[in-house]
């Protein structure tokens, strides 16, 4: 058993809690390796930003939980290094799919964790996530559980149609199962292909797709039944098209790639959204990075000269999504 609080970590009780009087949100940025964590750190640390780290299953299988556990302890010194005292920094389980999936990664030193049963009967997804809330709360872990339904495909996260939430279920889920956090459903969805054609306007001006709004409406009703608490938002990349443009003229081939437009990603920061999910912005800046080097320096086989770039690329993207999206810059000097 290793605790979060020895590794230097934070649990988001304290970071929520200043968000929504703040009325900003907590930039969560999924990672699976030393590039993408570095950038996340240069970026939070420059920032002065509370942040999260994330990590599906999928990149805990791929990058292995014990190394896990020391790159988040040397996120919190590296973040010293860089001139931040005392770094906020969460280690938070993404869509954790099991009781024994939330509990191995308490036991491994994560701060934080989600147990997702939106998937599963109402009573069911009750039961499971009251299970692991009251596994982690034994060590002061904070969990997030999730209502409704987001479409999409990220990892092993998949699902084909969105179920917005349904307000009238909130105040019972949350007493019930005594989750810290909710993840709600109104409209955002996981990857870079958010939405189909067909579900989306064209700009005359660009020729590009405008995707539908979000259910504000939803969202007004859930903070209605929940004032003043933690509402998460999954499925918040924005797919910049600078970087879908890059990619594509680099030999990729990214068709229809539409995301959440950052104009109501700052409105739901402003409201009890006090955690906004983003990871496929991370790797099209990464990927849009790499592909450039490969296609102008052909002969280049040094790991460092294409992974180096889509660092200081992905540094670049997590500065603008805290300052300019978030507002989370500041809150944690």
């Amino acid at each position: 058993m290793v605790s979060y609080k020895e590794l230097g970590l934070v649990n988001t009780r304290e970071m929520f809690a200043k968000a929504i009087d703040g009325g900003y949100a907590i930039p969560a940025f999924n990672f699976n390796n030393m590039e993408q964590l570095q950038a996340i750190i240069m970026a939070a640390a420059e920032t002065k930003s509370p942040v999260i780290l994330q990590v599906s299953k999928g990149a805990r299988a791929y990058a292995n939980q014990t190394l896990l556990r020391y790159m988040a302890q040397g996120a919190v010194e590296y973040a010293k290094e860089l001139g931040w005292e005392k770094p906020q920094i969460c280690l938070h389980l993404d869509h954790g799919d099991s009781f024994e999936t939330c509990k191995s990664c308490v036991d491994f030193g994560f701060s934080s964790v989600m147990i997702d049963g939106s998937s599963l009967p109402y009573d069911e997804n009750v039961a499971l996530t009251k299970k692991v809330v009251e596994y982690a709360h034994k060590y002061d872990v904070t969990v997030e559980a999730e209502l409704g339904v987001l479409a999409g495909v990220e990892d092993e996260v998949s699902a084909e149609e969105s179920h917005y939430t349904k307000p009238e279920e909130v105040i019972d889920f949350v007493s019930k199962t005594g989750c810290d956090s909710l993840a709600i459903s109104i409209g955002t969805s996981h990857g870079a292909y958010k939405f189909k054609p067909e579900q989306c306007t064209v700009d005359p001006a660009t020729g590009r797709l405008v995707p539908p709004p979000l259910a504000f409406d939803v969202l007004a009703e859930v903070e209605k039944k929940l004032p003043g608490f933690p509402i998460v938002l999954h499925g918040s990349s924005s797919v910049p098209q600078d970087e879908v443009d890059t990619i594509n003229s680099h030999g990729g081939k990214l068709q229809a790639a539409v995301g959440i437009p950052e104009e109501q990603l700052r409105k739901a920061a402003k409201s009890a959204v006090c955690k906004i999910n983003i990871d496929s912005d991370s790797r099209l800046a990464m990927t849009a990075a790499v592909r450039r080097v490969f296609d102008e320096k052909p002969a280049e086989f040094d790991p460092r000269k294409y992974l180096g770039p889509a660092r200081d690329n992905m540094k670049k993207l997590y500065i603008h999504k805290i300052v300019n999206v978030l507002g989370s810059d500041g809150k944690a000097e």
